[in-house]
């Protein structure tokens, strides 16, 4: 039995400056072929895919074709979604006879010229194989399921969790195909558009809304004839004609079951709808001045409007400039995206203290540049070999370590991943648990710093992945939809 693998990620943010190339994929890993197998069997969705594939005993060949994560950025241009195209379709029709395909996809990638990546490609990819080779694909929770996508495979799964779950979904995805290769089941599809998008602050399913929508899907999946539940609270900063939250619902050939399921799933969630649009974020000030009066430990600052897993720059100084302008004493760990600012930084050579506008560049719509005197306290960056978010490595180029009176604050070159791994810290020989506080840029991924966590606050901060989706000018996002417009009485059907 031959199987095709194929992995194409990426979360568009459609408020984002910073647009999607190749070299953007780089920064976490691009590859083809047989390089595939090496660099991603024990990680992600295709690291799963292949467990669960060893766990069943399954006699099979892999046929890898392309495995590309990108994190979240602007949309793809043109060219890069050609790129993936080819090397997908024609890694198909050069494969020679396979039996199935899987493909790990996030479900939320815009390019310039296309509003639905994921469901462009399933299509071109259904014509190369024909209609009956079973195609199952793995999705990220935040993704944008549309009809395009859902018409063209035989089965999908999401994530169960976040902080995001790929390995696991990877290989729920893998027994899902096993099973439909056997012979044991035959999947159908059901799924439910819900007129609902809302801010990431209530996205956690560890507690709130989003756990009780969480744990019904799960409690729906124990049902006799239910093969998979998968609910998608759509990342919130995707302005497309399909967008949206959705759920799908997979049946063992139980059509009306899987219906009447979706159904289920999509009007719980829409009662809950004022819950998941509460915030608990509060002012820059307000969240400086609690970190300082804590007693102990390290208080972790989310800087909602700046996530770089949501499609920000990060390079945001709304909370630097409030730890300067309060003078706070405790050690405080803040990262910041400026190339600028890190070549500055080496001429200047370790252990100068110089001038420099930091930060502020890369996207003016919602931030200015910062001015500070600090001091070059050491040189470091490169590719990091850990793993984050399902993924092996990451590259921030270069870096520096600047000193601003009790702030210490990491400029990388690239935008990688921001400061949401304690790596980014480490490699200077810092130790994250003499810091009272650290940014990370994001909204619900710190968990790499929970060893060291006494409370974490969300801080209220502009940018192209704040709270407030009211303030962006959405163009495609179709209307009406809560909370933005007035709606009350929907349900799905």
């Amino acid at each position: 039995m031959r199987i095709a693998i194929a992995s194409y990620g990426q979360e568009t943010s459609s408020f984002s400056q910073l647009p999607t190339t190749l070299e953007t994929f780089g920064l976490y890993g691009l590859y083809e072929g047989e390089d595939i197998l090496e660099k991603c069997r024990e990680v992600g969705a295709i690291g799963g895919f292949m467990t669960a594939t060893e766990e069943a005993g399954l006699d099979w060949t892999p046929v890898p074709i392309i495995h590309g994560w990108a994190g979240a950025h602007g949309a793809l241009t043109a060219e890069t979604l050609d790129y993936f195209e080819q090397a997908i379709c024609n890694g198909l029709k050069d494969a020679g006879p396979i039996d199935a395909l899987f493909f790990a996809l996030h479900g939320a990638a815009v390019a310039d010229n296309e509003h639905d990546t994921e469901g462009r490609m399933l299509t071109k990819i259904r014509r190369i194989v024909g209609p009956d080779l079973p195609i199952i694909i793995s999705l990220d929770h935040h993704a944008n399921l549309t009809q395009q996508m859902v018409d063209h495979v035989d089965g999908l799964v999401a994530h169960r969790t976040q902080p995001h779950d790929q390995f696991e979904t990877g290989m729920l995805a893998g027994r899902m195909l096993i099973s439909l290769l056997h012979g044991e089941t035959s999947p159908t599809i059901a799924w439910r558009n819900i007129p609902l998008i809302t801010h990431q602050e209530q996205f956690l399913t560890s507690h709130g809304p989003m756990k009780a929508w969480f744990d019904l899907a799960r409690s729906i999946e124990d049902r006799p004839g239910v093969i998979s539940a998968s609910t998608f609270p759509m990342q919130p900063w995707l302005d497309v004609p399909e967008g949206g939250w959705s759920v799908a619902v997979v049946t063992d050939n139980d059509s009306a079951l899987a219906d009447e399921l979706a159904t289920e799933l999509a009007n719980f969630a829409w009662g809950l709808r004022e819950d998941f649009c509460k915030l608990d974020s509060i002012s820059p000030e307000a969240a400086i001045r609690k970190a300082v009066d804590s007693e102990k430990g390290l208080i972790i600052l989310t800087d909602t409007g700046d996530s770089v897993f949501g499609g920000a720059t990060g390079d945001s100084t709304c909370i630097l400039a409030e730890m300067i302008r309060q003078q706070i004493e405790q050690p405080a760990l803040v990262p910041m995206v400026d190339p600028e600012a890190v070549e500055a930084a080496i001429e200047a050579g370790i252990g100068a203290s110089f001038t420099v506008t930091l930060g502020g560049k890369l996207d003016p719509t919602f931030g200015h540049p910062l001015e500070v005197t600090a001091r070059v306290a050491g040189i470091g960056g490169g590719r990091f070999d850990v793993t984050i978010l399902g993924f092996e490595s990451f590259d921030t180029g270069r870096a520096v370590l600047l000193e601003i009176g009790a702030v210490k604050v990491v400029v990388s070159e690239k935008r990688g991943i921001g400061g949401n791994h304690p790596a980014v810290y480490e490699q200077f020989g810092l130790d994250i648990g003499d810091a009272r506080m650290a940014v990370v840029k994001t909204a619900s991924n710190w968990q790499y710093y929970q060893p060291w966590i006494s409370e974490v606050i969300r801080v209220d901060t502009p940018g192209a992945t704040m709270s407030h989706l009211d303030q962006f000018d959405w163009h495609y996002l179709p209307r009406p939809i809560y909370p933005l417009d007035e709606l009350t009485d929907w349900r799905a059907r």
